[in-house]
C-alpha cells in the first residue's frame, strides 16, 4: 500500500521539472528504445512480447497503412475539441491507457504513475487485474480510473472479486475474456522472463547490468511495500511475484461461458464493458446480455497468434450493434492519425498500452505526461488538417481502403 514514506506526489501537485531525456522523445515510437535501455531484458521482453511468431502483432501495426484519409478544407477548424463522452463522462481526448499486468515492474508504482497521469490529462486510465498495487491505493489516489478484471475459475471468487471492485470505489468495469488458456509466448522464455519469477544467475545479471532500474524500482518497492505481490486477481492479496502458486492462479479458465458474464451484470450496477472480442457475433451477444460497451481486441497479439486485428473488424460490428452502443478498440495505435482512422470507422475510444508503458519506465509520470501530450498534439493538428472541428465531425467518408 501506499505509505507515508512514499515519494509519490497527489495528482493535484504539480509535477517537477521534466527529465532531460523527453527532449528527445518526439514521438510514442521513440519510447520503445528508450525503455529497452532501461529495463532489465526479461521485464522489457515481456512488455515487447508477444505469442509465437508475432504475426498479430505485426498485423495489428501494418492494418493502418491499409486506410488512408481524404480530407475536407476551408471548414474554419480554428475552434477544435477531442473531447469524448462515455458511459456519462466526458474525456478530454478520444484515447486512454489499457490495462497492462506488473506495470510496477516496470517504474516505481506504475500503477498510480499511470492512474495519476490519466486523471491529470483528463484521460482513461484502465488498472489491469495483474497488478502489483492493491486497487483500492489506485481508486483513492486517482477516482475514476476504471478496473479490469480476469475471471477466476468459479462464480463464489468471481462474485467476491466483483464486490471488491464495487467496495474500491471503481465506477466501470472491464472484463476481459480472451485468455481460456495461458497463450505460448516463446519470446519470455527467450528474454528470461517467467511467472513466477525465478531468482538466478542470469536474472541477477539482466539486474546489475540496469542498476538505475535495481535501485530505482525494485529495492525502492521492496523496501517500502516488500515483495511484490499480485493484489487483485481475487478478493484477497494474491501469490508473490516469485511464488510457484501463481501459476495456479492463472489457470482454470476454459470452462468460463456467457453465464458467468450474465452473473455478472446482474450484480455489477455500474457500466460494464467486455473486452477481447473479435466477432460480430459476439459484440451482439455482450450486448443482448446487458454491457454497456466492448473492447475489440488481440490481446496486443499476445494470445491467439493469427488472430485478426481488431481494426479489420470495426467496421462490420459498429454497423451490428447499433451507434448507440460504444466500440472501443486496442492494438498497436501509436499515432494520432491511426486514432482517428478507428474513430472514424466508428469506434467510441482507442486505448493504448505499450507506449505508456514505456514511457513511465523511461520517465515515471512525467514520461506518461509527455506520452499523453504528444499524442494529443498529433490528434489535434490531424483534426484540423481533415477539416474537422471534433470526433464527432469523423465518419467513413473521410477514409479511404487502399487496395492491392
Amino acid at each position: 500500500m501506499t505509505t507515508a514514506t512514499d515519494p509519490l506526489p497527489p495528482a493535484a501537485t504539480p509535477l517537477p521539472r521534466p527529465p532531460a531525456v523527453l527532449r528527445r522523445m518526439l514521438s510514442l515510437h521513440d519510447f520503445e528504445d528508450a525503455a529497452r535501455r532501461r529495463l532489465p531484458r526479461p521485464i522489457f521482453g515481456y512488455i515487447a512480447g508477444a505469442a509465437e511468431d508475432n504475426a498479430s502483432l505485426r498485423d495489428n501495426r501494418e492494418v493502418f497503412g491499409e486506410y488512408a484519409f481524404t480530407t475536407r478544407v476551408l471548414r474554419d477548424v480554428s475552434q477544435r475539441s477531442q473531447a469524448v463522452e462515455l458511459f456519462g463522462e466526458r474525456y478530454g481526448s478520444p484515447f486512454g491507457i489499457a490495462p497492462m499486468g506488473i506495470n510496477a515492474l516496470s517504474t516505481y508504482r506504475g500503477d498510480l504513475v499511470l492512474a495519476r497521469a490519466a486523471q491529470r490529462a483528463g484521460i482513461v486510465s484502465v488498472m489491469s487485474g495483474t497488478s502489483l498495487i492493491p486497487m483500492e491505493d489506485v481508486a483513492r489516489a486517482s477516482p475514476g480510473t476504471w478496473f479490469q478484471a480476469y475471471l477466476p475459475g468459479d462464480q463464489a471468487r468471481i462474485d467476491a472479486l466483483i464486490d471488491r471492485v464495487e467496495r474500491a470505489g471503481f465506477r466501470t468495469l472491464v472484463v476481459t475474456v480472451d485468455i481460456p488458456i495461458s497463450a505460448n509466448r516463446e519470446s519470455n522464455i527467450r528474454t528470461g522472463f517467467s511467472t513466477p519469477l525465478r531468482p538466478g544467475l542470469r536474472l541477477a545479471w539482466d539486474g546489475l547490468v540496469r542498476p538505475r532500474w535495481v535501485a530505482g524500482t525494485f529495492l525502492r518497492t521492496l523496501l517500502h511495500h516488500g515483495m511484490p505481490h499480485f493484489e487483485n486477481s481475487f478478493a484477497t492479496r494474491g501469490a508473490p511475484i516469485v511464488s510457484s502458486s501463481v501459476l495456479r492462479d492463472f489457470s482454470a479458465r476454459d470452462h468460463l461461458s456467457w453465464n458467468h458474464l450474465e452473473a455478472i451484470r446482474r450484480r455489477w450496477k455500474g457500466p460494464l464493458v467486455v473486452k477481447g472480442l473479435l466477432s460480430v457475433d459476439d459484440a451482439l451477444q455482450a450486448r443482448n446480455l446487458g454491457a454497456d460497451g466492448v473492447v475489440l481486441s488481440n490481446h496486443g497479439g499476445r494470445q491467439l497468434d493469427g488472430a485478426v486485428s481488431a481494426m479489420r473488424v470495426l467496421e462490420a460490428v459498429v454497423a451490428a450493434v447499433g451507434p448507440a452502443f460504444p466500440v472501443l478498440i486496442d492494438g498497436g495505435f501509436r499515432r494520432g492519425s491511426d486514432v482517428l482512422k478507428a474513430i472514424a470507422l466508428g469506434a467510441r475510444m482507442v486505448l493504448v498500452g505499450r507506449p505508456f508503458n514505456y514511457a513511465a519506465a523511461v520517465a515515471g509520470e512525467a514520461g506518461v505526461q509527455h506520452a499523453i501530450g504528444l499524442l494529443r498534439d498529433e490528434v489535434d493538428r490531424n483534426l484540423a488538417m481533415l477539416g474537422a472541428t471534433a470526433c464527432t465531425d469523423l465518419g467513413p467518408g473521410h477514409i479511404v481502403r487502399r487496395h492491392g
